[in-house]
């Protein structure tokens, strides 16, 4: 089990100094209380899991797939086509990822047959929950306890994950996205805990299948991946970043309001957030670039949504694979279903203190390579370059 107290004394230095009392008081509850009693639970699962599943130890990870990229690019649409595919790839579910341990996941699956055996009255309630929590935001990022999602969680209770972000604009104090540049044996404790629960879940669905995961947090680890999965495959979501920053900050910025941060703060969180942008579009493409013996694919945004079939293959093509029938019918239906993602909503750059020539400025060459449309070029509609969207 690894837990990161170094991060941990840091975010109770932060919590203690919050101006505002009730917030203060619910932050050093949960990083107090909560944290440390889950996180010790979690350790005592892992060492049972050693003892109770012997099997376990000879459960190896093999090719796994990796899809980063900057957030709104694309990469949960890939990576929820990628995993129909099941025969192949083995993936989290949501609630998965907060109980990382294999005794707890047999637990908790022997009391889910339990309760459908007795008419599934607590899978009615957890199903009423599920929707209050997250059906407001389905239409932003479609989320369910049962649904694939971003195995960085794993890491939300050693104090260690990009979560904790989503919940804390203290971008500049805490700095969870930067793994790369962080010294190896902190690096390599890291992973080794992200691999054991990888190994788990690959136990759990079946040893002979393939990790597939999707965080774009994990454009700041790509050299990290490849150095603990040498054999690992990258694919990489690539979109307009004018497009894709203003959602974002926008997506962060009303989170942040809604638990009433101060304004402040959260306008120089998401300034560093914007400048951390830019590092994540040039990261694994640098990576990539020296490491070419490592299998990837680049994906552009508007393949995956106009062509996704097309672009699937291309990807299996390049990562070694042949496409399942189960992938064939997904890929159908998704083609079927069109462009029917795209947000409505136009986010200006200019409230987060950046403007637009200084995004295509700092990213001029990708947006020659990929010929992405700038401000003032036209559209087919005639009409200068959307500024918004889901990806």
């Amino acid at each position: 089990m690894y837990f990161d107290f170094a991060t941990w004394r840091r975010m109770v230095g932060l919590a203690w100094r919050e101006p505002h009392q009730r917030t203060r008081r619910k932050l050093l509850v949960r990083l107090l209380v909560t944290v440390p009693l889950v996180a010790s639970f979690h350790a005592v699962c892992f060492f049972l899991d050693g003892l109770l599943f012997p099997g376990l130890r000879n459960v190896e990870v093999r090719t796994p797939v990796f899809v980063v990229g900057h957030a709104r690019s694309g990469t949960t649409l890939l990576h929820r086509l990628l995993s129909e595919d099941t025969g192949r790839f083995s993936v989290f579910l949501y609630w998965e990822l907060f109980f990382p341990s294999l005794l707890q996941k047999k637990v908790i699956r022997a009391l889910i047959a339990l309760d459908r055996r007795l008419g599934g009255r607590i899978a009615t309630r957890v199903q009423a929950w599920e929707e209050k929590t997250f059906g407001p935001m389905r239409h932003i990022h479609p989320m369910g306890l049962t649904m694939p999602e971003e195995d960085d969680f794993l890491l939300t209770y050693s104090c260690a994950s990009g979560y904790w972000i989503v919940l804390l604009p203290y971008l500049g104090e805490l700095d969870f996205y930067h793994v790369d540049d962080m010294p190896p044996a902190k690096r390599r404790r890291m992973m080794r805990f992200y691999a054991e629960c990888v190994r788990r879940q690959l136990y759990l669905n079946g040893a002979d299948k393939i990790h597939l995961s999707k965080n774009p947090i994990f454009s700041g680890r790509v050299e990290t991946l490849i150095e603990t999965f040498p054999d690992a495959r990258i694919v990489v979501c690539m979109r307009n970043p004018g497009e894709t920053i203003p959602s974002l900050l926008k997506l962060m910025q009303t989170g942040w309001a809604r638990r009433r941060w101060d304004a402040a703060r959260m306008q120089r969180s998401l300034k560093l957030l914007a400048d951390q942008s830019f590092h994540t579009y040039r990261h694994p493409l640098a990576v990539l670039r020296r490491h070419p013996e490592t299998p990837h694919a680049i994906v552009d945004y508007r393949d995956l949504v106009t062509t996704p079939a097309a672009t699937v293959h291309e990807v299996y093509a390049r990562l070694g694979f042949t496409p399942s029938p189960e992938l064939e019918r997904a890929l159908a239906l998704q083609e079927g279903r069109g462009r029917t993602r795209e947000s409505k909503h136009e986010y200006s750059l200019e409230e987060f203190g950046l403007a637009r020539d200084v995004i295509e400025g700092e990213l001029a060459d990708l947006y020659a390579t990929f010929g992405w449309r700038t401000a003032g070029t036209p559209g087919p509609d005639g009409k200068g370059s959307a500024n918004a969207g889901t990806g």
